[in-house]
């Protein structure tokens, strides 16, 4: 056994680590490091509180005053809790977080040394901009951006050091990240569902997004995965032969959490309340050594801050576990790999859940008018809600293993499926009384019974209904939940624009009774969207076929489906509700794009690395043995040897065969990607997909049949029953 991978094995051993009071209580320990409303009613002045709630609920501005009090109140909480730095904390274009440490403490002019943090620094700091994705929204030598805060999303203390979430801008004002879209289309779809609510509760003044996502992942040793480098450089594995136990018994899913994983979990959860995330869920997944934690449901802004957290704090506790976290949407060929499910819905400030049925007609109707609204959002906006989710490592997962389709389509169940054939049956024109009365008794009236388990689980919908949420299912795991949330609330919220608008004409020019007025654009909505909705089996060439019957887009990699970013529909999109202007959904198409191409071209070198220089040198080592093993035949058997050594003779044949194949085929996909290098971003994507990456499963399948033959001790990197299974 190379010694690499003998020292990678004997390294795992029962690791307990426990550094923290385990027997403290999540409600004691919840936002203990947050500068949350409590911390601020201790450290800031009543007037300084009011400007900041404020700020959080109207989104009034903070002047320069109140800011350096509100400064004031926040370094006093920090010092208080040993921080020794400040930092603005953002999510750039990198799909990563970042920060920038600054110590509290500066040196005056008489040399005394004062803890120092104002409203200017608080507000505003301005990062080099130069190195961060662009998209060519400035030049290389043009470096100035700025960070400024969001105080929607409050202060923690991590590390010591005191974070500020905050929007990351170019200095010409163009988003350089997540943030600044999604604040503004959730700005979009407050304002467009709170007029659409005021239809049915005339006290509602503002509509929330919120968001729950379960983010999946998977635990392997440190130490195993130091001896792969595909899993230290890409993060999931471009060869290995499938273990002869995988996930085919089932027995992993929801099964007994094994404990060194518990013990981890258990920091996790401990670091998380302090910080504020509402972590309630974790459990087994169905690969082995996959787990999933998922949180209560939050305001959309503020779940997505959590999650980008909680992924870097998953990554360094791990690493004081001894284990490597992988986020990857697709580590391991064969098995389930990883999502993070946006369960995704829209609550008023009268504490009502709109995509919730009530208990009487009237409020089944709103439940109705969201629901349906939210399903023609989806169907006119597809292509770009299937570009929201597109990434090179969700290439890999959409459509495999449970995973859903990379077409997308809406899962309702069969109960609401037959609900709205039967409001789609109503006549034209006005409801007639006994047609309101049937509809509202025996449709909209049978909702709640209905929808006590109205739907059986889907896994193979991208985007289904689930009770009083829809769960954008196809989410890759190590995607930023911004993303998906900017496109989904925005295309809500230009829907219900657009609807709002037609039930007003027919009140107003067809002198049409508001009730009546709703159900003939419901109806009509429920006619336009029905391709949209599919209650069967994603999985197959199927419902390939009855996608392309229905018209439905059918974009299989990110290459072509990011090309909806920038279609005229998108870019009207963005523009009417002042999302993004056409240079900044230019700049992300281009960023995606490039970065989909980098992390290709990093797999193709990586692999070419392994199979030609650990892979095959094992191999020939390997053939060496027997072939020595078959000239000791030989002198001792003579002519006869040929009876003793066929065995040896076959694999040596075969291995020559691989080894020839493996290198044959590297010197091709290297042509091909130098080929690609030379081409414009566009073309050069397309051909990093369809030229260099269609040689990794070829170079894979004769790798994996190498480490058959090979002997065990010989092969140089931990097997799939070994990074799967090792504890």
């Amino acid at each position: 056994m190379p010694k690499l991978r003998f020292q990678a094995l004997h390294d795992i051993q029962k690791r307990t680590r426990v550094p923290f009071d385990a027997n403290q209580k999540p409600v004691d320990l919840f936002r203990s490091n947050v500068f949350d409303e409590k911390a601020m009613r201790q450290y800031l002045s009543a007037t300084s509180f009011d400007g900041v709630q404020n700020a959080i609920k109207k989104g009034d501005n903070i002047d320069r005053v109140s800011a350096d009090a509100i400064a004031t109140g926040m370094k006093t909480w920090a010092l208080e809790k040993g921080a020794t730095h400040y930092s603005h904390w953002f999510q750039p274009l990198t799909g990563a977080t970042a920060e920038k440490h600054d110590a509290f403490f500066e040196i005056t002019v008489d040399g005394h040394v004062i803890d120092k943090f104002d409203g200017a620094q608080l507000a505003q700091q301005e990062p080099d901009a130069s190195s961060f994705p662009n998209g060519g929204l400035r030049n290389t030598f043009e470096a100035r951006g700025y960070t400024a805060w969001d105080p929607t999303s409050p202060a923690f203390l991590y590390d010591n050091t005191l974070c500020i979430p905050t929007v990351f801008v170019a200095y010409t004002g163009e988003a350089l990240d997540y943030k600044t879209p999604l604040l503004k289309a959730l700005n979009a779809i407050d304002s467009a569902a709170t007029d659409v609510a005021r239809y049915f509760n005339k006290n509602v003044s503002k509509v929330t997004a919120t968001l729950g996502w379960e983010q999946e992942f998977f635990l392997i040793d440190a130490s195993l995965a130091a001896a792969r480098p595909d899993v230290t450089l890409t993060g999931r594995t471009l060869l290995g032969h499938a273990s002869a136990k995988g996930q085919q018994l089932d027995d992993h899913y929801f099964g007994s959490i094994p404990s060194r994983v518990l013990t981890y979990l258990k920091e996790l959860e401990y670091e998380s309340l302090r910080l504020g995330i509402p972590v309630k869920t974790r459990h087994n997944e169905v690969a082995p050594n996959q787990f999933e934690i998922a949180p209560v449901f939050e305001e959309a802004n503020l779940a997505v801050d959590h999650n980008a957290l909680l992924m870097d704090v998953m990554e360094k506790i791990a690493q004081r576990h001894h284990f490597k976290v992988l986020f990857h949407e697709k580590p391991f060929e064969g098995i389930n790999g990883s999502g993070k499910h946006n369960n995704w819905s829209l609550a008023t400030d009268t504490g009502v859940n709109l995509l919730s049925p009530g208990s009487t007609p009237m409020k089944n109707l709103q439940f109705l008018t969201f629901f349906i609204n939210t399903i023609k959002a989806v169907c006119r906006h597809e292509e770009l809600l299937r570009a929201s989710i597109a990434s090179a490592g969700n290439d890999y997962r959409l459509g495999a293993n449970e995973a859903p389709p990379a077409i997308i389509s809406v899962f309702i169940g069969s109960q609401l499926t037959n609900v709205l054939n039967e409001l789609e049956k109503v006549t034209d024109g006005k409801l007639s009384p006994q047609e309101k009365t049937d509809l509202k008794l025996n449709v909209i009236g049978k909702i709640p019974e209905i929808l006590l388990d109205n739907t059986d689980r889907n896994r193979t919908s991208p985007f289904a209904f689930t009770g009083n949420k829809f769960e954008f299912r196809a989410v890759g795991a190590t995607a930023n939940c911004a993303n998906p949330m900017t496109v989904l609330n925005a295309i809500v919220a230009q829907q219900l624009i657009d609807f709002k608008n037609e039930v007003d004409i027919l009140i107003d020019k067809k002198d049409m009774k508001k009730d009546d007025a709703i159900f003939n654009v419901l109806r009509e909505y429920i006619k336009e969207s029905k391709k949209i909705r599919f209650e069967g089996d994603g999985y197959g060439d199927t419902w390939e076929k009855e996608a392309k019957k229905r018209k439905l887009s059918i974009n299989n990699n990110t290459v072509v489906a990011l090309k909806a970013r920038i279609s005229k529909n998108s870019v009207i999109l963005f523009e009417d509700l002042s999302i993004m202007n056409s240079v900044e959904i230019e700049a992300r198409y281009e960023i995606e794009l490039e970065e989909y191409t980098k992390r290709i071209q990093i797999e193709s070198r990586v692999l070419g690395d392994i199979a030609r220089n650990h892979i095959i040198p094992t191999a020939l080592r390997y053939q060496n043995v027997l072939i020595k093993n078959v000239q000791g035949l030989k002198n001792i058997y003579g002519e006869e040897y040929l009876a003793f050594a066929k065995a040896q003779t076959h694999i040596i044949k075969s291995i020559s065969e691989k080894v020839a194949a493996i290198d044959s085929l590297i010197v091709e996909m290297t042509e091909a990607r130098k080929k690609a290098n030379i081409l414009t971003l566009e073309s050069k994507a397309e051909a990093y997909t369809m030229q260099v990456k269609s040689y990794f499963l070829l170079i894979r399948k004769h790798c994996d049949k190498l480490e058959l033959l090979v002997e065990d001790e010989l092969w140089p990197l931990p097997k799939y029953r070994e990074l799967l299974f090792v504890n």
